[in-house]
């Protein structure tokens, strides 16, 4: 299992949103800029995290994006799956023909560990991420950069 690029910007740009949940829509433009993530990137990502229900995009002046339920109801696995992220670490991709046509020796321990990061990445929401004093540091550090405001 690794996580890539994109699992990271969608998690990052969804953490984003979070932070700014209850201040309307946010544009990509503005996360962009935040979060030094390309705009198409951004745009690619959204689409996909749109179709899956986890953002509603919003037209027109003042658009943007939202996320489309609380961020206590939207965990990190989520996110990860939406955007087509794999999460699991055995080298068949969960086929179960590592070996040929068989398991491999190490298939089960690869397919435990697969669950386990599941079961770690579903146990966190984007609200226990905003509530955590060093990402709160972080939010602010980047609003004194000259973007808009996190509340405190």
């Amino acid at each position: 299992m690794k996580l890539t690029t994109k699992g990271r910007y969608a998690v990052t740009a969804m953490l984003d949103l979070a932070l700014r949940y209850e201040q309307g829509a946010v544009t990509l433009a503005d996360i962009a800029g935040r979060q030094g993530i390309s705009l198409s990137y951004l745009e690619q990502l959204f689409a996909k995290l749109r179709r899956s229900g986890l953002v509603d995009s919003v037209r027109g002046p003042g658009g943007g994006y939202n996320l489309a339920m609380a961020p206590a109801k939207i965990s990190i696995a989520e996110i990860v799956i939406a955007i087509n992220e794999n999460i699991d670490a055995t080298r068949c991709s969960g086929d179960k023909n590592c070996h040929g046509e068989e398991r491999c020796l190490t298939h089960y321990l690869w397919e435990d560990l697969s669950e386990r990061i599941h079961e770690f990445l579903n146990g966190i929401t984007l609200a226990d991420l905003v509530n955590r004093p060093a990402v709160q540091e972080v939010a602010r550090r980047q609003e004194t950069r000259g973007h808009a405001t996190i509340p405190h």
